[in-house]
C-alpha cells in the first residue's frame, strides 16, 4: 500500500529529527522532541508570530532551553516589544551563544549548553536602554516560576549550611557552576514560604540547589568546598542561627554522590572532626521566594556566617 505523499514526508522529517537528535546525544541526554519543537529548535525554524506560549507571559521566574533544561533568561530582563515573539535584553551569563545566520544578515542565538536553536539577536532598535533584543521562540523553552519545584537530577548538588545567602554567595563562584537557587528541602509541606519555614513546622531546611558542568568541575570538589565555608560540627544550627531550618546537611541524587560523600566524612573523621552533617537522599526542591535568590550579589556585600576555610 502505498503512503499519501504527504504523509510520507512527515515521516522522514521524523527520522531526520530523530538522527540528528541522536547525533548530538553523544555526549549529553536532552528531552524528546515533538515535531513541532524539532523543526524550530534542530531544523531551526520559526514558529507563527504572536502565538506563542511565553510571548504575553509576566509571571515572574526563569525561562529554561526546552531540549536541555539549561537557564537561559530571567523574567526581569523580558520586555514587550510588540514583534509577535518574547523579547529579552540580556541573558543569563554563558548561557546564549551567538552565531552567524545562514542568510547571511542576521546573527542566530542557540543555547550554549545543547546548540538548540532559540531564535535571533538584533541590536540598535532602541526598546530599551541596553538597547538589544533577542526574539526567541516559545517553543525552544519552557518556563519555571520563582515557587515552583526542581527535581534533581545526576548535574545538581543540594547542599544545606545554615543561612542559605551565604552558601550561594561561594557557590557562585566556582568555575563549571551554571546555575544556582536557594530553597527548600527535606520537609514534609508542599510549596512553602519563608514564613512557614520559620514557623519550624514543616520539617524543611534552607538549602541550595547547584547545576554544574561535568566537563568544568565535579561532584567532589563542590562537596568539598560545601565541608570549607561552614561549621559541620555544630548540631543545633549554624553559628548564630539556631534550629532546624539550619541544620548541615547534603541532599544526594544517586549512589555515586552519596558514597564521595561518606568517603569525605571518613576523611574529616580521621582528621579528627565530629561530623554533625546529615546525609539524606534527595527529594522536591521547593525554591525560595525571588528576594531570597543571589542575595549577597544585590547587597553587595559578604557572608557573616560563611567564611572559607581550606580543609581539603
Amino acid at each position: 500500500m502505498k503512503l499519501p505523499i504527504k504523509i510520507l514526508i512527515l515521516l522522514l522529517w521524523a527520522l531526520s529529527s530523530c538522527h540528528s537528535q541522536t547525533s548530538q546525544n553523544d555526549t549529553m541526554k536532552f528531552k524528546e522532541l515533538t515535531l513541532e519543537e524539532a523543526q524550530v529548535i534542530l531544523h531551526k525554524g520559526t514558529e507563527r508570530p504572536f502565538m506563542g506560549e511565553y510571548t504575553y507571559t509576566k509571571t515572574s521566574g526563569t525561562y529554561l532551553c526546552k531540549q536541555c533544561d539549561a537557564p537561559l533568561y530571567r523574567s526581569t530582563d523580558k520586555f514587550e516589544s510588540h514583534c509577535g515573539w518574547p523579547s529579552f535584553d540580556d541573558e543569563i551569563k554563558g548561557a546564549v551563544k551567538r552565531v552567524p545566520d545562514a542568510d547571511g544578515r542576521r546573527t542566530e542565538i542557540v543555547c550554549a549548553n545543547c546548540g538548540g536553536h532559540l531564535g535571533h539577536v538584533f541590536e540598535g532598535e532602541g526598546y530599551t536602554q541596553k538597547n538589544i533584543r533577542h526574539c526567541v521562540n516559545s517553543i525552544s523553552m519552557t518556563f519555571m516560576s520563582d515557587q515552583q519545584s526542581i527535581e534533581p537530577t545526576k548535574d545538581t548538588a543540594i547542599f544545606a549550611g545554615g543561612c542559605f545567602w551565604g552558601m550561594q554567595h561561594h557557590f557562585t563562584k566556582v568555575k563549571g557552576v551554571i546555575s544556582s537557587a536557594v530553597g527548600y528541602i527535606g520537609g514534609t509541606a508542599r510549596n512553602p514560604t519563608y514564613e512557614q519555614v520559620c514557623s519550624h513546622t514543616t520539617g524543611h531546611v534552607e538549602a541550595l540547589l547547584v547545576v554544574f558542568d561535568p566537563a568544568q568541575t565535579n561532584y567532589e570538589t563542590l562537596a568539598k568546598l560545601f565541608f570549607e565555608i561552614h561549621d559541620f560540627t555544630q548540631t543545633n544550627g549554624q553559628g548564630p542561627d539556631i534550629g532546624e531550618q539550619y541544620l548541615s546537611e547534603i541532599f544526594y541524587v544517586d549512589a555515586e554522590q552519596q558514597k564521595i560523600v561518606q568517603n569525605l566524612m571518613q576523611i574529616l573523621t580521621e582528621k579528627g572532626y565530629k561530623v554533625a552533617t546529615k546525609l539524606r537522599p534527595a527529594e522536591k526542591f521547593w525554591k525560595a521566594e525571588d528576594y531570597h535568590q543571589d542575595y549577597y550579589e544585590k547587597k553587595g556585600s559578604n557572608p557573616y556566617c560563611h567564611i572559607y576555610k581550606k580543609i581539603f
